[in-house]
């Protein structure tokens, strides 16, 4: 706090100009670094972008320039001299068109101007792609600039309206300050008028002070000032690993266009009105979450319509979504939230909303339910709960502000007990978001019956006839509760890589299993013993394995399932049935593994291709297979990022989604610590390191040692589970 202004002796004064001074330099510092770090990704993008505009229009022929000319030009002649496409038109320019026989001076004119209106309608349509190429020194420049985007914007980028308020009102308010500061002699000559107009401004700068200070900025202005370029080497590697995030940065600047209809589900205009009117409110959830604009569309849209179902195709982030949402009402006081899933999924559901937002997060499953439903009932937060203990658990006195049930074709069965739970629940919410990625058009019984725990009374009025009709006949009448888009609708950068990790917990069997391994000291049991199951539901590995590839295989999606255990592989291949194609080992011969890949390949029928890693990983290209399953960590991650090669390679048209099956708490945990914190490993999950191909063995650690520590790791901590029990 700062003295009275009006009261104000001229060295208090000063101390006060002399932070006003400070402030306005915080001030500029964030608007200044704010503004250069998007001024570079837009630049280092229009410089990337261009290379991709010209190899658009070399592909447009010179009859599409002839369209769009004076019908009585004589154009034909063009291809004969080597000018055969919009590019070509362009380098050419009008002195070599002349030379041309029949084209004059005004007819290379219009040629001219129609080849530039195509480059610009290029341009403006272009599906623009990061290619992940380090020694392209245009794309370098551009993921960089993304990165030290990033680290601005985290460390200012919501003070920089604060800041640029700040700085404009200390730019006017100073000066007129200034005299407040003045000695008493100065003072002593001054007009009363003068002196006023010099308290009032020293009181407005305290106030600006004050505001800015309350805002963070001066925190702001020390944070953006440690942001660090990133060398290319580094910005590639993160580039590797989170290539959405960098998409949804550059959106963020840029604006990516895409099939506007197409990210709004192609829904009536009265709802796409309402939602574009609905405000989200981001301050609950982590600055690292970047939400696409189709993202932002489907929270909105959860909200506005209150009681819906979000069908997007698998991959394209209904949990952050739902998440998104639950922020946004806690934001605005929401209490009490929950989630019901299967339980294959619940940790999953309970690491994400942690990662992605700031609410807390209860799970209320396994022993511990009944405190931890009571704590969750007392305080707050999401609750996340599996569809067979929902009906044991009490809601709170709040009602809860939102309900998203997860996979929510389960409860298509209005006559199963947890359909009923769910529906009781459903009643009691403010809100409901059921999420699926099973495809819905086609099943009117089984999205009636959804609809019958949301909106009754438009499950009423939807008939077989609505999908015998069209899609889009399904969709108008389904609009006001569902909203499904597609990958290659909404994702223009395809093909990108989708990497989900997947955490489970053992059950009863699995980890008896796991835990005589330990006891072993048998490294491979225990990788292993996740798949050691008389009955696929008992095995939580399996059963999500399962979930996985029915859902894509309801979205006609190929999948590829790898493994390092051929045990694992029958169990696997067993537990799919006539979907399972394979299983590829290091016995099969070199010819029947290509067979086996041409079949699943050329099957019209969506299949699941069972893979040794180290037998399949290399050499066999799957690009048929757009979703990749691994069923436990490799010990060298160079064979894993070799593995999900075959599929996310050249050749491949759909984003590919990669799924890692783990267990917390078990040696698949510990491996991903332990080899997550070896730095030399870096370069071995990176596909393009040249070290990692020519020598996956010089950076991985050895297989002996890893299996040492983590043995030795694993029975201290049972050995210290049974004691504290």
């Amino acid at each position: 706090m700062y003295a009275g202004a009006a009261s104000m002796r001229p060295r208090e004064a000063r101390a006060l100009l002399a932070r006003a001074g400070e402030m306005q330099g915080d001030a500029e510092t964030v608007t200044g670094t704010v503004a250069a770090a998007r001024q570079e990704v837009v630049a280092a993008y229009e410089v990337a972008r261009e290379p991709q505009v010209w190899d658009a229009i070399g592909k447009m022929s010179i009859e599409t320039v002839k369209d769009t000319v004076d019908g009585r030009a004589r154009l034909d002649e063009l291809p004969a001299h080597g000018i055969c496409s919009v590019a070509d038109v362009l380098r050419s320019g009008p002195e070599r068109l002349t030379k041309v026989p029949g084209i004059g001076a005004e007819t290379a004119r219009k040629t001219m101007t129609a080849a530039e209106q195509l480059k610009r309608a290029a341009t403006d349509s272009l599906q623009f792609r990061i290619e992940f190429d380090p020694k392209n020194a245009d794309m370098t420049r551009l993921v960089r600039a993304l990165a030290v985007w990033r680290g601005v914007w985290q460390a200012a980028g919501a003070q920089e309206t604060d800041a640029q308020r700040c700085q404009e009102r200390l730019e006017a308010q100073r000066p007129m300050a200034g005299p407040a500061a003045a000695g008493p002699w100065r003072r002593m000559f001054m007009r009363a008028a003068h002196r006023a107009a010099a308290v009032e401004a020293a009181q407005a700068v305290q106030a600006t002070l004050q505001e800015a200070e309350q805002a963070g900025l001066p925190e702001a202005a020390r944070e953006v000032r440690k942001v660090r370029t990133p060398g290319d080497r580094w910005v590639w590697r993160d580039f590797e690993r989170h290539s959405a995030d960098y998409y949804g940065l550059l959106s963020q600047v840029v604006g990516l266009g895409g099939d506007v209809a197409a990210s709004e589900g192609f829904l009536p205009a009265d709802i796409v009105e309402r939602v574009g009117a609905q405000q989200l409110d981001t301050s609950r959830l982590s600055d690292s979450l970047r939400l696409r604009g189709y993202q932002s569309f489907g929270a909105r849209f959860a909200l506005v319509q209150r009681r819906v179902v979000l069908g997007d195709e698998m991959g394209l982030g209904k949990t952050v979504q739902a998440i998104a949402a639950m922020a946004h009402l806690a934001a605005r006081g929401a209490t009490h939230f929950l989630v019901v899933c299967p339980a294959s999924v619940l940790i999953n559901w309970s690491r994400e909303i942690a990662r992605h937002s700031t609410i807390p997060v209860v799970t209320l499953h396994g022993n511990g339910r009944a405190r931890a439903a009571a704590r969750w009932r007392a305080q707050g937060g999401v609750g996340v709960v599996t569809f067979g203990s929902l009906g044991a658990v009490p809601l709170p006195p709040p009602r809860p502000a939102l309900l998203v049930v997860d996979e929510a074709h389960y409860v298509k069965n209005p006559d199963a007990k947890r359909s009923q739970a769910v529906n009781r629940v459903a009643a009691e919410s403010d809100r409901v978001l059921f999420l699926t990625g099973t495809p819905m058009e086609n099943r009117i019984d089984e999205f009636r019956a959804l609809i019958e725990h949301l909106r009754p009374e438009i499950a009423a009025d939807m008939g077989p006839e609505h999908a015998a009709i069209s899609v889009e006949a399904f969709r108008r009448a389904a609009a006001p509760v569902y909203l499904r888009r597609n990958q290659p609708d909404v994702l223009t950068e395809l093909p990108e890589l989708v990497q989900v990790d997947e955490w489970e917990e053992f059950g009863a069997e699995d980890a008896a299993a796991y835990r005589a391994a330990v006891q072993e000291g048998n490294f491979m049991a225990m990788r292993r013993a996740a798949f050691v199951t008389r009955r696929p539901r008992d095995s939580a590995k399996l059963t999500r394995l399962l979930e996985l590839t029915q859902e894509a295989l309801a979205a006609k999606r190929h999948v590829v399932v790898f493994s390092y255990f051929r045990d694992v592989l029958a169990v696997v291949h067993a537990a799919l049935g006539a979907d399972a194609r394979g299983p590829i080992t290091g016995s099969t011969p070199v010819a029947d593994r290509q067979r086996i890949v041409d079949e699943f390949t050329a099957s019209r029928k969506p299949a699941v291709l069972v893979c040794q890693i180290e037998a399949a990983g290399v050499g066999v290209n799957i690009q048929a297979a757009s979703v990749v399953i691994l069923c436990e960590p490799q010990v060298k991650p160079s064979i894993e990022a070799q593995a999900i090669a075959r599929a996310h390679r050249m050749g491949q048209v759909r984003a590919v989604q990669v799924h890692r099956l783990l267990i917390a708490d078990s040696v698949d945990e510990r491996m991903i610590e332990i080899l997550g914190s070896k730095a030399q490993l870096f370069d071995a999950y990176v596909r393009h390191s040249t070290i990692a191909q020519a020598s996956p063995g010089a950076v991985d650690i050895s297989e002996v040692q890893l299996a040492r520590m983590i043995v030795a790791e694993e029975q201290q901590r049972l050995a210290g589970a049974l004691v504290n029990q």
